[in-house]
């Protein structure tokens, strides 16, 4: 299988990927739905994304969650880092696409104090906190970037968005990982959140008394591309009677599944 590194994914490989996230709805998926039907969470897209795009899940803390090998370039990987929210909805209204960039609150407040902002003074330097917010998240990636000898190559690497909403729809968006010059947008507090506007609308949010998540929201006709909107494929009739793992422990060991009848 080729990499995908510097293209879009084929009709195939769509196809093959809905079909994998589908086997996540047998009780082996993170999300849990009723009975032993389950959906695909974060963990089991990640590593859908790296099966099927050639790629190895990373499963830890690294910048990026699936790394693939850059064949133009050996040694080198093209990162993807994978975010999955039930926002398809919002993205339908208001065409922008829900990423969570992060939610390391700790993180944010010692980079603030560094400018001398903290939870006391903050809402009164809204672009400083702003600016410093993106630049923090853009120095993690330039971390790892070949340009500071790290291994993989920023220009290739991008941001998969995988919305989806209650109806079980699903749509997958991809957006560069160079984020926008925060200088340009127009900063300012909203109740608790800080949040940077663009001309259209918010592009940034971040809850730093809640959560410290920090919310990145591109528009959807900004993607570098983006599949049509899908549906998981309905597992065969009585395959939702049994759990998922008990059916592939049976399959993978049916001797000493059996003697554990007796």
């Amino acid at each position: 299988m080729t990499p995908l590194v510097s293209r879009d994914p084929t009709d195939n490989e769509m196809q093959k990927f809905r079909l994998i996230l589908s086997t996540y709805q047998d009780g082996s998926g993170q999300l849990a739905i009723k009975g032993n039907k389950t959906l695909p969470g974060w963990r089991d897209f990640e590593r859908a994304v790296a099966i099927i795009f050639n790629g190895e899940a990373q499963e830890n803390k690294y910048i990026f969650d699936v790394l693939m090998s850059d064949s133009e370039q050996p040694g080198l990987f093209v990162g993807i880092s994978c975010k999955m929210r039930r926002t398809l909805t919002d993205t339908i209204r208001t065409g922008r696409v829900t990423l969570e960039l992060s939610n390391s609150s700790g993180k944010f407040w010692r980079e603030l104090l560094r400018y001398g902002i903290n939870q006391q003074n903050y809402a009164t330097q809204p672009a400083t906190a702003g600016s410093a917010l993106i630049d923090l998240v853009e120095s993690w990636h330039k971390e790892v970037g070949k340009e500071n000898g790290g291994r993989v190559d920023l220009d290739k690497s991008y941001f998969l968005s995988l919305s989806w909403n209650k109806k079980e729809d699903y749509q997958l968006f991809k957006f560069p990982v160079d984020l926008p010059d925060p200088a340009s947008l127009q900063w300012e507090f909203s109740g608790r959140r800080l949040i940077g506007k663009d001309a259209l609308g918010i592009l940034f949010e971040w809850y730093g008394e809640s959560g410290g998540q920090l919310k990145y929201y591109p528009l959807v006709r900004n993607a570098q591309w983006k599949s049509t909107i899908f549906n998981l494929q309905p597992l065969p009739m009585g395959i939702d009677f049994e759990h998922g793992v008990l059916v592939k422990a049976k399959s993978y060991f049916p001797d000493l599944w059996g003697m554990t009848a007796n």
